[in-house]
């Protein structure tokens, strides 16, 4: 049985990566090796996948920026951790993007970015410049052993 996305063509590709990027656990790379592995474009893939995805990274971010820090508290979080995490996101600020390519804590990364009020715009290059480049790695990967 094949997954409706894959029948929306790039567009299904712009969806899916988009969705990964937010807190729905889905893993935008199997989706982006499924477009590359059925024959289109590598380079109109990585574009779209890295559009779709740094888009949904921004919408985290700015879901982030409607926070309350005062809301933590209704979370079980103590004022010294968030204190704690306020201060390492001050410290490397929108740098802090460099980290969402790994599993697991880079979305909620984008949240805390917008959470502390990092700069927009150069949180948003770093978002989409390490997701295109996350894109290119996996490229590379794929073309290496296929």
């Amino acid at each position: 049985m094949t997954p409706e996305y894959l029948s929306w063509g790039l567009a299904g590709l712009f969806f899916m990566t988009f969705l990964a990027a937010t807190l729905i656990p889905l893993a935008s790379e199997a989706v982006f090796i499924t477009y590359l592995v059925l024959g289109y474009d590598p380079i109109a893939v990585i574009f779209v996948a890295t559009a779709g995805n740094s888009g949904g990274s921004i919408l985290n971010y700015f879901i982030g920026r409607l926070g309350n820090p005062r809301w933590i508290k209704v979370f079980g979080s103590s004022e010294i951790k968030l204190a704690s995490f306020r201060e390492r996101i001050g410290r490397y600020g929108h740098w802090t993007g460099l980290l969402f390519w790994l599993p697991i804590i880079g979305d909620p990364l984008t949240l805390a970015m917008g959470f502390f009020r990092t700069r927009v715009v150069p949180s948003f290059l770093v978002i989409t410049g390490v997701k295109l480049l996350r894109y290119v790695v996996l490229w590379l990967i794929w073309v290496y052993f296929s």
